[in-house]
């Protein structure tokens, strides 16, 4: 909407110009025709846009909460994310670098700070594999081995990432247990646009990526390329193990292309195919020598010049779009998708004797039907269905012997129907129903999830919401069929269930703030765990854990220009029930870390940026014994774009300021300090 309002004392015109995702207020001579607006020509005057912080959170659009486009107040969860332009503002490379510092989530990793360091998304007191991750609302886990590594999907093709705590079986499925992570790629620009993007940094590391996006008649493209190389032989030290020297054998180098293309039928129908490429090639360098006492003094994680690891990742998708009947409130989509995850392992540690190379394949082929159908003025229903089939490999090969041994050799077929039914009772009271059930081809997988949402607006600056999820997560292939010489999988296995509820407050602060707090409390049982044995160890259900805490994110406008935020995440995950009674009552490991972050930063509608983020990640024990632990650390980040015209901007960052030194896991060091600098264009 647009609104022209003109003083006639001064001669000056103001246009307000109310966007899905701010406000702004644009001051100088403008004249508007049609959809555009055009500043008349005069070199003394210059826009003046001052970004409303509010506006712009309140009316960021998000998909996960629905399953269709919303925005996050309309969502009775709490939803968090990342714009594509705070992504390329903070120099993060990859999808894992992107949330770091995003309230909800733990998402430093777990082998290191490398651009290819190993993923590792704590949510709620989920794990990696307890975690839903979606690419453009697909689902792209691994149900062979679990999860999805976050590090392989570049940031330059990335319009958005969307973080849901607490689970999302109801719309998704198996593997909300913890949450849902959507990521949202680049759609198609009005006018053709080519951006370039290269860049600099510590050991070694050189980035290059093309862009190029557009539309021609009814036909929009989005076609792009990543290339990005480090070795990151950096010097560290582990005063644990007394021991210091130089990481070895950490190169990495990765290539990754993104195409999409998007056809306008009519103005009610369109398809698009997407295609999305991830190749790599790494060192695995492995972890310093340090003994291991739950697994005996004998075990040690082990330097390792030679390993080798591959990943060769083909991510493809086709979509119908149409909206039925006569208005804008029916929208049937259909998507058909195929995705194929191949990644190879080369343990090269001597002697020969040992020296492996393992292969997991997975092959997973989709369907989704969703429609979303608002049919009275206050009621809106989502329903549809769902269908996956994926066959997984895993298999050994022995360099020594010259013999290959499979692993497990399986598949899973998944199917669902579901519904998502809201009404707004009054203009300021909200409720949401949801309803799915899945049906699977695994043994006592099948599962039903209910859940419910409710928001009151208690007035215009208050709002309160109020979640219950019914949640859960299918064992994997390995879990059920893995065959080894000291190990099976047990294919009686029940499926992890979970319950998730929250509580919050939406509370904005005049018209400078946004403060937003959420309560929760998620308990996930007959939890899959590894019982050792002997002979042969096996996959249990056994244990019970609660995790409580609390989501707070703060978002302010100091004054023009500036700006600051803050979040905190508050996890008390705890081990009620266990095999062992000396993990009861115990602090789940790796996912009981507290986290908070803060910023302050200086931008301009101009496209300056300059701010500092600090991160700071609390200690958090390493077994569920709670007899190791690793310290908590905190980190200051300087980042900065700067225009240096309409086509040219230079990035820069410097992370890890004062060099503090820390470790994620127990043997594997960060990179300590490290810089970055790029040049970006566009035309």
């Amino acid at each position: 909407m647009i609104n022209i309002l003109t003083n006639s004392q001064m001669g000056i015109k103001f246009v307000v110009i109310n966007v899905a995702a701010t406000t702004v207020l644009i001051t100088g001579n403008y004249s508007v025709y049609g959809n555009e607006i055009s500043q008349s020509e005069s070199p003394q005057e210059e826009a003046d846009i001052e970004l409303t912080v509010i506006e712009k959170l309140l009316n960021q659009p998000v998909y996960s909460p629905f399953r269709t486009e919303g925005t996050v107040k309309d969502a009775t969860r709490p939803v968090y994310v990342i714009t594509g332009e705070e992504i390329e503002a903070q120099g993060a490379r990859n999808v894992r670098e992107a949330m770091r510092f995003l309230p909800g989530i733990l998402p430093d990793g777990t082998t290191g700070t490398e651009f290819q360091g190993l993923s590792g998304q704590f949510i709620r007191g989920s794990n990696s594999n307890q975690v839903l991750i979606l690419l453009d609302g697909k689902p792209i886990n691994n149900l062979g081995s679990g999860g999805f590594d976050l590090s392989e999907i570049p940031s330059n093709n990335i319009e958005r990432i969307e973080v849901l705590p607490g689970g999302g079986s109801t719309l998704y499925g198996s593997g909300a247990i913890g949450g849902v992570i959507n990521i949202i790629t680049r759609r198609p620009t009005e006018k053709p646009t080519t951006e370039v993007k290269v860049s600099i940094g510590s050991y070694g590391l050189n980035q290059q990526s093309i862009q190029t996006s557009g539309k021609s008649g009814n036909i929009g493209w989005v076609l792009g390329y990543n290339r990005t190389q480090a070795e990151y032989d950096y010097p560290f030290s582990i005063p644990e193990a007394n021991f210091e020297g130089t990481r070895e054998n950490n190169d990495v180098i990765a290539n990754n292309f993104n195409f999409k293309l998007q056809a306008d039928i009519n103005q009610r129908n369109s398809i698009t195919f997407s295609a999305l490429y991830l190749g790599k090639e790494q060192g695995v360098p492995g972890g310093v020598p340090i003994p291991v006492p739950e697994f005996g003094q004998g075990f040690f994680n082990s330097l390792t010049d030679n390993n080798r690891k591959y990943t060769d990742q083909v991510l493809t998708d086709l979509t119908w779009n149409s909206k039925l009947g006569n208005g804008e409130d029916s929208l049937l989509t259909a998507r058909i998708y195929a995705d194929f995850l191949n990644t190879r392992f080369e343990n090269l540690t001597l002697p020969v004797s040992s020296q492996r190379r393992f292969d997991n394949q997975q092959d997973s082929y989709g369907v989704q039907v969703n429609h979303s159908w608002k049919f009275a003025q206050n009621q809106g229903l989502v329903y549809g269905f769902d269908y996956r089939y994926v066959t997984a490999k895993n298999s050994t090969f022995n360099f020594f012997t010259n013999e290959n041994s499979v692993s497990y050799d399986d598949s899973i077929s998944q199917g669902a129907i579901f519904a998502r039914y809201e009404i707004d009772f009054t203009p300021s009271f909200h409720m949401n129903f949801g309803l799915r059930q899945d049906f699977n081809s695994l043994s006592n997988s099948s599962f039903t999830s209910p859940s419910v949402g409710a928001k009151l607006a208690v007035s215009n600056s208050t709002t309160i919401r109020a979640n219950y999820m019914r949640n859960f997560q299918a064992p994997t292939l390995f879990n059920l069929f893995a065959r080894g010489s000291t190990f099976v999988g047990n294919p009686d296995l029940k499926p992890e269930k979970g319950n998730s509820f929250d509580i919050g407050i939406d509370q904005k602060l005049g018209n400078f703030g946004l403060l937003r707090l959420t309560y929760f409390n998620n308990r996930i049982s007959d939890l899959i765990s590894f019982k050792f044995a002997s002979p042969v160890s096996t996959y249990e259900n056994i244990g019970l854990v609660r995790t409580q805490g609390l989501e707070a994110s703060l978002n302010l406008q100091l004054a023009r220009n500036f700006y600051a935020f803050a979040n905190y995440t508050l996890n008390d995950p705890r081990i009620l029930e266990s095999s062992n009674s000396g993990e009861e009552g115990n602090e789940l490991r790796f996912a009981g870390a507290d986290s908070l972050n803060l910023g302050i930063s200086y931008e301009t509608p101009q496209g300056l940026y300059a701010g500092i983020l600090m991160h700071s990640l609390s200690g958090y024990p390493t077994n569920n014994t709670n007899t190791e632990s690793l310290p908590g650390y905190t980190t200051f980040d300087f980042k900065v774009r700067l225009p240096l015209s309409n086509t040219f901007v230079v990035t820069g960052s410097l992370d890890n300021i004062f060099n503090q030194r820390y470790q994620l896991f127990p043997g594997f060091p960060d990179a300590g300090r490290v810089f970055q600098i790029g040049l970006n264009t566009k035309f």
